[in-house]
């Protein structure tokens, strides 16, 4: 490896668009094929932004194991396409660490899918914590507990084992673990997933003036949102 351009990689983890299956705590305010267009506009945005970051290798690690046509159709060109392994979210987070950083990576990033608005910022963010060599993890804190990013220079595969996932004590009680056992570590700037329908509320409010040809991060999203009814009738402002 060129110590001077070490190899990073980022990994974005999503589900594969089936109505039924991503973003069931929407309904009964969506349909579940209004949940799945929500979750093609999360994304589209994730995916735009962060193909444009430079000298990143980019991946997307999907699941179920059989949509790999579904994401060529999605991504595009930029993006390696792989397989998530594992019974549950930390056996899957844990894998793409020792499989991936084993392949030669310096640093690897993994991020989720829920946070369509997040800058390309946090990733660039997270790279340059790890590789100035002060700590060994990154993570983006959401309000939720949980965490929207990941990042490690080696694996530690005991921050994702008895995780109390889908629970506000994910990322305390990961943090709590680190501690323990001597892994430094760094939190990026908080962000807010969209898992809920006051979620996305609290979402169209902080972008309620933009401009539908704006560009820039979650724009798809709130081009998508700002066409619903039920979300402009509830939003604040």
């Amino acid at each position: 490896m060129d110590q001077n351009h070490p190899k990073l990689l980022l990994v974005v983890v999503a589900k594969a668009p089936v109505p039924g299956e991503v973003k069931t705590r929407l309904l009964p305010h969506f349909t579940p094929e209004e949940a799945v267009d929500l979750y093609r506009c999360f994304l589209q945005d994730r995916l735009e932004e962060v193909g444009r970051l430079k000298g990143i290798d980019l991946a997307v690690a999907f699941t179920p194991a059989g949509a790999r046509g579904t994401f060529s159709r999605i991504t595009g060109n930029g993006f390696n396409l792989f397989a998530q392994k594992g019974d549950d979210l930390g056996q899957r987070l844990n894998n793409i660490f020792i499989d991936k950083l084993d392949q030669g990576y310096a640093a690897v990033s993994i991020i989720d899918s829920d946070t369509p608005d997040m800058p390309r910022s946090m990733v660039e963010q997270s790279f340059q914590a790890l590789m100035s060599g002060g700590v060994d993890t990154v993570f983006g804190p959401c309000k939720d507990g949980g965490y929207y990013l990941a990042g490690m220079r080696q694996p530690h595969p005991e921050l994702f084992e008895d995780i109390p996932w889908s629970t506000d004590a994910v990322l305390p009680v990961t943090l709590q673990r680190a501690d323990r056992l001597g892994i430094r570590t760094m939190l990026l700037p908080a962000w807010n997933d969209l898992d809920t329908f006051e979620d996305l509320i609290d979402f169209y409010d902080r972008h309620k003036y933009r401009l539908p040809d704006a560009g820039g991060p979650g724009q798809n999203t709130f081009n998508f949102l700002s066409h619903l009814e039920n979300i402009k009738r509830h939003h604040t402002g």
